[in-house]
C-alpha cells in the first residue's frame, strides 16, 4: 500500500507543500438545492434533474475549494442525501420500503433479512463514476470520502445475520470492491469515515477489522475519520480519542483525520503515548462553530501539533465535513485554514526533513494556546 512509510504531501503526494491542506468530506447545501433535493424525495423532481443539479453544484464547490488555495479537494459529498443512506439505498439485497422523505437529509428505514450477495464484476454503489465526474473537472490532487461499514451497519435492521459483526464484515466485502473499482479509474486518496464509532467504543475491534477488509488489495492512499457525529452542526457523542488505541494500530491505513478545533488538542499526546507513527489529518477549524477562525489561531493550532508529529506526517483539514456551515461561512473558514498552513510553512526550515519542527516551544503552552 502506498504511504505506509511514506507522508503525505511529499512521497505519497509529489508536488504539494508540507502541510497540505485539505477538507474532509462534505460542502454546505445551499438553501435552493434542499428544497431541490427534498422535492426529489417528495416525488416531484426526476432523477435527470437531479442529476444535472449535483453537477452543477459539485462544480462550485470544486471551484470554490480551488479559490481557497486547498490543495487536495474533494466532491463536496453533493449527490448524498446523508451519510448514510446513498450507501444502503445501493447495497444488493438492502430493502427500503418507503423511499419518500419529508426532508432529503432524513433517513430512511433500511431493513436486511437476507444475507448480502458476495460482490459481482461490476461494482453496485456506482462510486467509482461518481469519482470519474469529479477528476474530469480537476486536474489536482482529489480525496474521495465514503462511510464505513461500521456505521452503515448501525443504520440496517432485519434477522439477516445473527452476529453484528457478521453484516460490518459484509458490509465491508462490498466496500472493497468500490475501493477497487475507485482505484481502478484513478483515485489515489480514499477515505472512509466513521462517524457513529465514538458512540460505540466497544466495538472498535470489529470496526478495524472491518476496515482492513475494505482496504485489503487496493494500493492507494487509505485514511481514516474519526468524529463525534455532525448531524445538524451538533456532536452525538463525547469523548477521548484513546478509545481508538490500540486497535486503529492495526489498521492498514496510512492517516488518522481527528477532530481537535472543537475539542481542545489535549488529545495530541495520545497520538505519541500509543505510538501513531503515520499522518495525521489535522482539525483545526470547529465546523459546529460558525465564527470564522483567524489565520493565527490556524496557525497556533498547527504550531501545537508540530510539538507531537513531524510536518511532513502533517495534513491541514476541518474537523469534520463543512454541510452544516453556509457558504460564505465555509469559503472563510477555508481561506484563514490555508492562510494560517501558510504562516507555520514559513517558519520552518528550507528543505524541512521528517524530523524538522519549528522552533522548540514548551508543549504545555503549546497545547493551551492552542485552544
Amino acid at each position: 500500500m502506498l504511504g505506509t512509510a511514506q507522508t503525505a504531501g511529499h512521497a505519497g503526494w509529489p508536488g504539494l507543500p508540507l502541510l497540505p491542506t485539505t477538507v474532509v468530506g462534505s460542502y454546505p447545501v445551499p438553501e435552493w438545492m434542499e428544497r431541490l433535493k427534498t422535492d426529489y424525495f417528495r416525488g416531484r423532481m426526476s432523477t435527470a434533474q437531479l442529476r444535472s443539479m449535483h453537477e452543477m453544484a459539485i462544480k462550485a464547490a470544486l471551484r470554490d475549494q480551488e479559490l481557497a488555495g486547498i490543495d487536495i479537494v474533494s466532491d463536496g459529498e453533493l449527490r448524498r442525501d446523508n451519510d448514510i443512506d446513498y450507501f444502503l439505498a445501493r447495497v444488493p439485497g438492502i430493502e427500503i420500503a418507503a423511499t419518500a422523505k419529508d426532508f432529503y437529509f432524513d433517513y430512511y428505514d433500511a431493513r436486511l433479512d437476507a444475507p448480502i450477495p458476495a460482490p459481482g464484476p461490476l461494482p453496485a454503489l456506482g462510486l467509482a463514476d461518481d469519482f470519474a465526474f469529479t477528476a474530469a473537472q480537476r486536474a489536482g490532487a482529489i480525496k474521495f470520502s465514503f462511510t464505513g461499514p461500521f456505521s452503515l451497519s448501525r443504520r440496517v435492521r432485519g434477522g439477516a445475520y445473527p452476529e453484528p459483526r457478521d453484516l460490518v464484515l459484509a458490509l465491508a466485502r462490498t466496500l472493497n470492491a468500490e475501493a477497487r473499482a475507485l482505484a481502478s479509474r484513478g483515485a489515489r486518496l480514499l477515505q472512509i469515515d466513521e462517524p457513529f464509532l465514538a458512540g460505540y467504543p466497544e466495538q472498535v475491534a470489529t470496526a478495524i477489522e472491518a476496515i482492513n477488509v475494505v482496504v485489503d488489495g487496493v494500493d492507494v492512499q487509505w485514511a481514516l475519520h474519526v468524529c463525534y457525529g455532525n448531524r445538524y452542526a451538533r456532536p452525538l457523542w463525547e469523548g477521548h480519542y484513546d478509545f481508538l488505541f490500540p486497535a486503529v494500530l492495526g489498521a492498514r491505513v496510512d492517516q488518522l483525520v481527528l477532530e481537535f478545533a472543537r475539542k481542545g488538542y489535549a488529545d495530541l499526546p495520545v497520538l505519541a503515548k500509543f505510538g501513531w507513527d503515520r499522518a495525521v489529518g489535522l482539525g483545526v477549524i470547529d465546523v459546529k462553530n460558525p465564527e470564522v477562525e483567524s489565520a493565527e489561531l490556524v496557525a497556533r493550532r498547527i504550531r501545537a501539533a508540530l510539538e507531537l508529529v513531524p510536518a511532513d506526517r502533517l495534513m491541514i483539514n476541518p474537523d469534520c465535513g463543512l454541510r452544516h456551515l453556509t457558504e460564505t461561512q465555509a469559503r472563510a473558514k477555508l481561506a484563514t485554514m490555508v492562510q494560517g498552513a501558510a504562516i507555520v510553512r514559513a517558519e520552518l526550515p528550507a528543505n524541512t526533513a521528517a524530523e524538522a519542527r519549528p522552533q522548540p516551544r514548551r508543549r504545555a503552552d503549546a497545547v493551551h494556546t492552542a485552544r
